[in-house]
């Protein structure tokens, strides 16, 4: 047998990797994604055709593999963790587990649990490996759910299509993102911010929570909620706070944050944030010099990570791109003093 699998450009840093690799052989193909234990055996006649890519930061892990060939994949993930997969192709019938699973479903495996997958003759589909402990402590503190309560020995979680639809987006967001520029994961701001917002939509898309069921809290307690909130702001006005962090520090769920926001001051907390961050980028961009820091090093830097939309924001908010505040200070600082 001859050995074909090919490493395109890994990246790695302190703090992140990035990783791609091409096979043509599914055995080989079975030991490109780092950290798991697998046996792939090809079932179909044909060449086959393998692709992985990589990214791990913080306390996750994502993926996406494409194969063209129907494979069985044994073997398990790494200890301590938890899987979800969403399939972004699939051409064919495939088995998860004994069952049968469509383009909308959700497979999940936990470590040390084994992986029995018969997959369809082709294949691609993107998934997060996270921490467990890290996500369900995100999953309890800051949206008030048990997420291993709700899945339960679930192998297949069915959701809508438009569930689906929005992680299968989100994910593949994420990974091209990194893909295209993996250098803003050294800015610890914006991992934290992917991670959460990875958190947020696996929560999102599992959606056995009862978002119909409001928060009971008085309208003092909801004004006292909301100011001491503004007050963490104001004290830590130079920091990318996120919604996790206001709901850590005010120990109350992302629910009662946001109804209580609301309430209050008719806008949610998540605007309200994003106009913080947007102010702090804008006061960066005024004090940089374009040399030592670009817009995307700043963006970054204050947890921007989809930056087509943090563009339009803020041209929304300051009424030119981001590029032009960084131009326009570069200029008034090399601008002769007035009167000279």
């Amino acid at each position: 047998m001859t050995f074909s699998a090919r490493q395109d450009g890994p990246i790695e840093s302190e703090h992140f990797s990035f990783a791609a690799a091409s096979s043509d052989d599914a055995h080989d193909h079975a030991r490109s994604l780092q950290h798991w234990k697998q046996d792939y055996e090809q079932l179909s006649p044909g060449r086959f055709s393998g692709h992985i890519e990589e990214v791990w930061f913080g306390n996750i892990q994502i993926f996406r593999e494409r194969t063209n060939q129907i494979v069985h994949e044994a073997g398990f993930p790494w200890e301590g963790s938890r899987t979800f997969g969403i399939p972004l192709e699939a051409e064919g019938e495939g088995w998860y587990c004994g069952e049968v699973f469509d383009r909308n479903s959700m497979l999940t495996l936990k470590g040390g649990d084994n992986l029995d997958f018969r997959t369809p003759r082709l294949l691609d589909i993107i998934a997060v490996t996270a921490d467990t402990a890290t996500f369900n402590d995100y999953s309890r503190r800051i949206e008030g759910r048990d997420i291993e309560a709700e899945i339960g020995k679930q192998r297949i979680i069915q959701g809508s299509p438009a569930k689906a639809g929005e992680l299968r987006s989100f994910l593949l967001t994420v990974l091209n993102t990194v893909k295209s520029t993996p250098h803003v994961l050294e800015h610890a701001a914006m991992r934290k911010a992917l991670e959460q917002a990875v958190y947020g939509s696996l929560i999102a898309a599992i959606g056995n929570g009862n978002d119909a069921v409001r928060p009971q809290h008085t309208s003092q307690a909801r004004r006292q909620i909301v100011d001491r909130a503004r007050e963490y702001m104001r004290t830590h006005i130079d920091e990318p706070i996120t919604v996790a962090d206001l709901c850590a520090e005010l120990d109350v769920s992302r629910r009662t944050l946001q109804y209580s926001f609301q309430d209050v001051l008719e806008l949610n907390p998540v605007s309200f944030l994003r106009a913080m961050r947007l102010n702090g980028v804008r006061r960066a961009l005024r004090k940089a010099d374009g040399v030592h820091e670009s817009v995307a090093d700043v963006a970054a830097r204050w947890g921007f990570w989809h930056l087509s939309h943090f563009a339009a924001d803020y041209k929304a908010m300051f009424g030119e791109l981001p590029s032009e505040t960084l131009r326009n200070g570069n200029l008034r600082r090399l601008a002769p003093p007035t009167g000279s």
